[in-house]
């Protein structure tokens, strides 16, 4: 009695549930797994990893004390020495080639998105000016039969007016139907 009441108060079960042991084959598999043990319990954070370091090659010493070579003269220790200086040296020139490749190549590309960002802003230029060209011709095109059509119906009108003056004036028809 006195173990359940130690159980009781920390809050935890007094026998955790047993999980069948799942062997992933495949690695969508094993993503799943992962998932659905993080979905347990969704309070608890999920470990997201950092990013690796970069490695960073140790700088070459400011002062040399010792300077050996590989030639005869040097004790038998020496070579071994002077072999993992040229070799941490040889490394760190590597790395630096590397890095000043890496941003001439990172220049470049950002040269060639600005030339293509030039490119695309000169195109969408020209279109626009196209279309507005368009949109002017139609508008004049528009406006120009809106006046024809003002144009006639004044002709109309004012022919309609000059008819019912000349029927006025004239009080024999020109024609009569019917008659032959």
């Amino acid at each position: 009695m006195a173990v359940d009441k130690k159980d009781a108060r920390s809050g935890k079960a007094t026998k955790k549930e047993s999980q069948p042991l799942i062997i992933a084959k495949t690695p969508a598999e094993q993503q799943r797994l992962k998932l659905e043990r993080l979905m347990r319990n969704p309070d608890k954070s999920a470990p997201i990893p950092e990013k690796p370091k970069e490695w960073n090659p140790r700088g070459p010493p400011e002062f040399v004390r010792d300077v050996m070579g590989s030639s005869a003269g040097a004790g038998s220790g020496e070579f071994h020495v002077y072999r993992h200086l040229r070799r941490r040296e040889y490394q760190r020139q590597d790395f630096l080639e590397r890095i000043s490749e890496k941003q001439t190549l990172d220049e470049k590309y950002i040269e060639k998105v600005k030339e293509n960002q030039k490119a695309a802003e000169e195109r969408t230029v020209k279109r626009r000016k196209k279309r507005e060209k368009l949109k002017q011709k139609k508008l004049a095109k528009k406006a120009k039969m809106e006046s024809q059509k003002e144009g006639s119906e004044e002709k109309s009108s004012s022919s309609a007016s000059e008819a019912e003056e000349q029927e006025d004036d004239a009080e024999v028809p020109s024609f009569i139907m019917g008659k032959r």
